[in-house]
């Protein structure tokens, strides 16, 4: 588990007035929790606020989030006008999230689209499939692509069209293929203290004031397990 406070282990994609985008480390929180590890939101705040001799604590605004396991790029909103249209692109399905994902067992079709219903148990934290019928259950599609194939293992590209909590965990596990690593939705065929296979690849987005259309991506470390079952040739195609 990451026990990193320091800022200097977040990199800075992109900031401006408006907007903060950052590369998440891989086993930090989104935002403070009962267990007080250290959060993003928390260390970029301090920061935010020690750089700019900001009296007072400095406005961050979390528009989404990571799961813990999962690292990469992640967007902020450093004013409360650029959250509010942060989050209604979001409501409106124009903030592009792309993930690499690695999951277990050879996937037959190298391309697809995945619709499932998905509740959430918040007491428990965590999703199931549902029936459409049953109430509180949303509607979740992604796409994928295969970009690679080793041994038992699915390197794929995932391009969300909904963005439901764990949606790409549960729906690929809905399918047996789980992630490689994921101790909540594949527990029963991961070995435990694996890093999960998920990696927030790309956002794009409006900017909230000039609406010019931007990218931020960053490559999850290929080095490390489980990108490193793969030979690196599939990023040439990124």
């Amino acid at each position: 588990m990451s026990k990193t406070n320091n800022v200097s282990e977040i990199p800075i994609l992109y900031e401006d007035n408006h907007l903060l985008v950052v590369e998440k480390p891989a086993n930090m929180l989104s935002q403070a929790d009962y267990t007080k590890d250290p959060d993003i939101l928390s260390i970029l705040k301090q920061d935010l606020k020690q750089r700019y001799n900001k009296p007072g604590r400095a406005y961050l605004g979390l528009v989404h989030r990571l799961d813990r396991p999962v690292g990469g790029v992640m967007v902020f909103a450093k004013t409360s006008k650029a959250a509010a249209r942060l989050s209604k692109q979001i409501r409106e399905l124009n903030f592009t999230k792309v993930y690499f994902a690695v999951v277990q067992g050879i996937l037959t079709d190298l391309q697809g689209e995945l619709v499932h219903y998905l509740k959430k148990d918040r007491r428990k934290n965590m999703v199931r499939i549902t029936d459409y019928q049953e109430a509180g259950s949303k509607k979740a599609v992604l796409n994928y692509q295969v970009l690679d194939l080793k041994r038992n293992y699915s390197l794929v590209k995932v391009r969300l069209k909904t963005g439901r909590a764990h949606q790409i965990r549960v729906q690929f596990a809905a399918i047996n293929h789980p992630l490689v690593g994921d101790q909540k939705y594949g527990k029963s065929t991961n070995q435990r203290r694996i890093q999960i296979g998920l990696w927030s690849y790309l956002i794009g987005l409006d900017h909230p004031t000039t609406k010019e259309r931007l990218e931020f991506s960053c490559l999850p470390p290929v080095r490390e397990y489980p990108w490193n079952l793969f030979d690196n040739h599939w990023i040439e195609r990124m």
